[in-house]
Formats: C-alpha cells, sequence, structure tokens
C-alpha cells in the first residue's frame, strides 16, 4: 500500500453513489439556505403546543425540515470521509455541523411543553386526531420521564454544567492518548519501536513469547505509575454519574441508565449470573489454549496469541461478497436479492485511497440509501467485516422501509444484533465448508475468541461497573488499590486456576474508556447472545424463524428493545439467548479438543 492511489484514481465502480444525495455542491449550497430560513419557521410553535392540531402541525414540519437537514448532514460528512484532507469538502462539513447545533436549539422547546400537559388531555387529543394515533408511542415515550425531569432552571443549570461534569472523561482521554508514553521495545525482527496503544494489539498478539510479554509488562507498567490519579479521575466520573441519577430521582445509577429504553435491572443482573454460573467454559478454553500453545505456564499475555498462523490469502473483494452470499442463504432470497442491490447500486465505498477514513461504517439517513465505507484489503477480517456492516445496513433499509420517520431509528441495545448474525451466519459457513484441519482450527478459534471477549469479558466489565457504582452509592470510598483488587479478584475468577494472574493486569480497569460510559458495555454481550440465539435458530430451520428475523429488522424503534427482540422470538429476560451463546462456545470446544 505504498503507492496508495489518490482519490480521483480510484475506479468509479468501486466508490459508493454520493451523488444519488445530491448532484453536486451547488444544488447542496441551495437546499442548505432553503432550510436556513424553512427551519426559523419551527421557533414559532415554542408556547403553542396547547392541542392535538398545534402538535400534530409541529410533528410533520418538523418532520419535513429535519428530513432536509439529515441529507444536508450526510453528504457533506460522507464526501469529507472520502478524502479528509480535501479543504472543500472539509469546509461543508464544518459549515452544517455549526449549523445543526442552531438547528438544535430550534426545536428543544418540544420535550419540556408535552411534559408540561396533562396525561388525561394527551389522551383524549390521541382519541379525537387519528392522525395523532401514529405518534403515541413517541409521546408516551417522552410522558413516561416526567418524574425524572426537573423544573426549568434546574434542567438549564443542569445543561450549563455538562461541560464541567465531562471533565473526568476528557482528562482520562488526554492523559492516556496524549501525555502517557510506553518506551520502545524490540519487534520480532530485533529492531527498537516505540511502543503506543495504538501498535499493543499487534505485539500482544506476536508469536514471540518474549515480545508480548515485554509489551504487557511496559504497558501496564507505565498505568501503575498514574494508579491514583487515574482512580481519581474514574471515581469522579462514578460520582457524577451517581449524582446525576440521584437528582432526577432515580433508585440508583443502573435504573437511570436503564430505564430510558424500558430495559429491566434484571437483563443486566441475570446475564452476570449466567456467566457466572458457566465459567467452567472459559475455564476449559483457558486449559485448551495452554495445550495447544504448548506451554507450561499460561500468562494472562498469552491470552490473545493465535492458536495458528496461517499464511495470509488475498480475497478479493468480488471472491468476499459471493462468499458472504453463499453464507446467508439461510436468511431466503429477498434478503439476498437486497444484499446483492446494495453492492450493484454503490452503497458501499470499497477501496483504501488517499486521506480517506479509517475503519468501517454503515451510516445514511431516511432518505439515503444506506451507505457502507470499508477499507477492503483482501483478507478474511476484511470479509467478516462486510458482512457485518451491511447488516446494518439492511437492518436500516427494512427500517426506514416499513417504519415512519420517527420511528425508523433504532437503539444501540438493537444495533449491533442485525450485523452480529451476518458474522455469526458466516463463521458457522466458514468452519462447515473448510476441509483443511489447520485452516478449521483457525476459524474455529476465530470464533471462541469472539465469545471470549465480547460476551465473557464485556460482561466481566459489567460486574466491574456494578461493584463500583454500588460501592460508591453506599458511601464506601474506593481507592486504586480497591480498584486493583476488584479486578485481580474478576480475572481469577473468570479465568480459573489454569492461567497466572499476572499482577501488571490488576491496573487494567484504569486503561477502559467504556467505563465513563456508564453502564454501556452489557449491551456487546446481549447484543452478540441475541445475534446468536437468531443465528442458531435459522440455522436449525425453525418455523417461522427468517420472519421473525426480518420483523425484527423491520421494527426500527417502534418499539422498547426489549419487545422488538421477544416480539421476534429472543427474550433477553431470560437466560436462553445467553445459555445458547455458552453452548455455542462450548460446541466449539469440543471441536477444537481433538
Amino acid at each position: 500500500m505504498s503507492d496508495l492511489k489518490k482519490r480521483e484514481e480510484i475506479n468509479e465502480k468501486f466508490k459508493w453513489n454520493v451523488e444519488k444525495v445530491y448532484k453536486n455542491i451547488e444544488e447542496w449550497e441551495m437546499d442548505f439556505e432553503a432550510v436556513k430560513n424553512e427551519a426559523i419557521k419551527l421557533k414559532d410553535y415554542s408556547g403553542k403546543l396547547i392541542n392535538g392540531e398545534k402538535i400534530l402541525e409541529y410533528l410533520k414540519l418538523n418532520e419535513e425540515i429535519s428530513r432536509k437537514a439529515e441529507k444536508l448532514y450526510i453528504y457533506a460528512h460522507l464526501k469529507s470521509d472520502e478524502d479528509t484532507s480535501n479543504a472543500t469538502y472539509q469546509s461543508l462539513m464544518s459549515k452544517i455541523d455549526i449549523y445543526m447545533a442552531e438547528f438544535a436549539s430550534y426545536t428543544a422547546f418540544f420535550v419540556p411543553e408535552i411534559l408540561s400537559l396533562d396525561d388525561k388531555f394527551i389522551q383524549s387529543e390521541m382519541n379525537k386526531l387519528d392522525e395523532l394515533k401514529q405518534f403515541e408511542f413517541l409521546i408516551r415515550d417522552i410522558l413516561k420521564e416526567k418524574p425524572h425531569i426537573l423544573s426549568k432552571e434546574m434542567e438549564e443549570l443542569l445543561a450549563a454544567a455538562s461541560d464541567c461534569l465531562d471533565a473526568p472523561s476528557a482528562i482520562h482521554n488526554i492523559l492516556t492518548n496524549a501525555d502517557m508514553t510506553f518506551g520502545k521495545i524490540e519487534d520480532e525482527e530485533g529492531n527498537k519501536v516505540e511502543l503506543t496503544e495504538g501498535n499493543y494489539s499487534s505485539f500482544i498478539r506476536s508469536k514471540n513469547r518474549n515480545v508480548r510479554k515485554v509489551a504487557f509488562q511496559k504497558l501496564f507498567g507505565e498505568y501503575d505509575k498514574l494508579k491514583n490519579t487515574l482512580a481519581t479521575t474514574l471515581t469522579s466520573s462514578l460520582k457524577t454519574f451517581n449524582f446525576s441519577s440521584k437528582v432526577r430521582n432515580y433508585n440508583g445509577a443502573l435504573e437511570a441508565s436503564l430505564k430510558p429504553n424500558s430495559i429491566p435491572l434484571e437483563v443486566y443482573k441475570n446475564a452476570i449470573k449466567v456467566i457466572n454460573d458457566n465459567l467452567n467454559s472459559l475455564h476449559r478454553y483457558v486449559q485448551i489454549k495452554k495445550k495447544l500453545l504448548g506451554l507450561n505456564e499460561l500468562h494472562i499475555y498469552d491470552l490473545y496469541v493465535p492458536v495458528i498462523e496461517l499464511p495470509k490469502e488475498k480475497i478479493e473483494f468480488n471472491t468476499g461478497v459471493e462468499t458472504v452470499l453463499d453464507a446467508l442463504k439461510p436468511l431466503g432470497a429477498e434478503y439476498l436479492d437486497i444484499f446483492r442491490s446494495g453492492i450493484k447500486d454503490g452503497w458501499v465505498d470499497i477501496y483504501e485511497n488517499k486521506g480517506k477514513k479509517g475503519g468501517a461504517y454503515s451510516w445514511g439517513g431516511y432518505d439515503t440509501m444506506p451507505y457502507v465505507l470499508l477499507n477492503y484489503n483482501n483478507e478474511l477480517g476484511d470479509v467478516s467485516t462486510l458482512a457485518h456492516e451491511m447488516g446494518h445496513s439492511i437492518h436500516s433499509y427494512y427500517s426506514r422501509k416499513e417504519q415512519p420517520y420517527y420511528y425508523a431509528g433504532y437503539t444501540l441495545f438493537c444495533a449491533e444484533v442485525a450485523s452480529t448474525t451476518n458474522e455469526s451466519l458466516l463463521i458457522h459457513y466458514l468452519i462447515e465448508k473448510e476441509t483443511d484441519e489447520k485452516k478449521k482450527l483457525y476459524l474455529i478459534n476465530q470464533e471462541l475468541e469472539q465469545i471470549r471477549t465480547t460476551v465473557f469479558r464485556q460482561l466481566m466489565f459489567a460486574e466491574f461497573e456494578l461493584y463500583t457504582h454500588e460501592s460508591l452509592e453506599q458511601g464506601i470510598p474506593l481507592t486504586a488499590e480497591d480498584y486493583n483488587k476488584a479486578w485481580h479478584d474478576l480475572n481469577a475468577k473468570y479465568f480459573g486456576d489454569g492461567i497466572i494472574i499476572d499482577k501488571e493486569i490488576d491496573v487494567e480497569w484504569s486503561r477502559i474508556p467504556h467505563f465513563y460510559s456508564d453502564f454501556y458495555v452489557y449491551q456487546y454481550a446481549t447484543g452478540y447472545a441475541a445475534a446468536s440465539a437468531f443465528s442458531k435458530s435459522i440455522l436449525e430451520g425453525k418455523e417461522n424463524a427468517v420472519e421473525k428475523y426480518k420483523g425484527f429488522l423491520k421494527s426500527g424503534g417502534s418499539d422498547y428493545p426489549i419487545n422488538i427482540l421477544k416480539n421476534a422470538g429472543v427474550d433477553m429476560t431470560t437466560n436462553i439467548p445467553i445459555e445458547a451463546t455458552i453452548k455455542r462456545f462450548n460446541e466449539l470446544l469440543d471441536m477444537i479438543d481433538k
């Protein structure tokens, strides 16, 4: 990739068709001026939402203008991501970003005004006006937050203080990404290389045990030096969230995090309980890994190294597409047709070019295609990324096709399910059809690692979060030593006796930015479990499994995530989805332990 192509040198057939949104900047500018003139009209409704007719009028106008603003925003960002060094599109993006903040201020009155109305009055208005009935879920969702909304003055005060209250996260981010340095280490070829957070993941997977050991000790050694500072930032962040929960009249931080999406607290606590009841499976994995790596002692820094290395196999994009389509055959002809037309119609921006945004994503709006950004590099991981991002995009496609504008978006709790279902179907397919024993072993290990890191590890994180929040809620102070001990004990419990819990790992809690987004990580595990449940029922050909799954994809945000999944046959309030994931983990262990 040393001679990375410029954007204009990439063949048009490998680029996404953003011109479907706007043909050119002139067309964009015309729409931008029109939206600026129209959006101001929304302010006229402030203080006037006194009956159903006015509420309906406002919602219709807001949709009309929001959809145009969304298109402007998406076009500018997609064009900027094509080449982040292109000043024209950087300027366009900056222009719309600044405007969107202004636009948000025009509509800020809506929620407080709905909350000021009497519930019975709103119900009578909905009974009176048929057209208003479609907004019932939207309005009820606002009204249920009434006990947690404060006076206008208090809300303004909290909003004004929000930037200050975000300080712990900002300090952690700057400290760990900008100020901390980890020195130099020797790579596999004996070259002195600067160790960074960015390249640590490749060193910890190194076949050379000394390389991964030194990287591990160096990285966590630096975190250990700052453990008291990092403990203070984490405690401050937790206290801030607990303060906000208390001020908003929740019974605790966990309720404040889950209740807005009507997720029962048992979903969180039960996930931790089920994983604790099945830790023997993870203990077995550790023992098998130790045996396959041929080690007398397994250390924490040995966990990420693959049990088998394969020579790099080049998988061209079209071959990758065909592989994914074969893997997704159980989803039926309609799903495959949407996938094919997405590739053909320009949803996907395939290859890397100079200045292109890194990574991968799926994104779009109600009136655009569900675009996919890739940086396809002809590797197996890229094929998996294609399946993942197209899973998101087809979820968006179905949601926008079947739901009105206000219900087309879906929550984070549901978002990862569609993408992970595709990945699950792909890895099942690859393992099933593989005849080469070494390749099969490699693929089985890939899926085992996915479950270990996405389900077991994230629920260990969730257990740590619950301990930290509940301790502080009970007035128990927490120091770096307390965090270290809790983290050490969790590692010992989760991994069992087959591994040495190196003292360096005790400070790992201080490295994890997700702990500054309270009770966020458990959704990776629940999303994976729901996806496993879907793919299992689809692969087993259970009655209506595909139709139920498509029903989930079509639901968007028309109900709370627990209800949407339950209607599709996956009940996250029970043990079944996580237990099914563990069952799959055990099946893979049986395959690898021969």
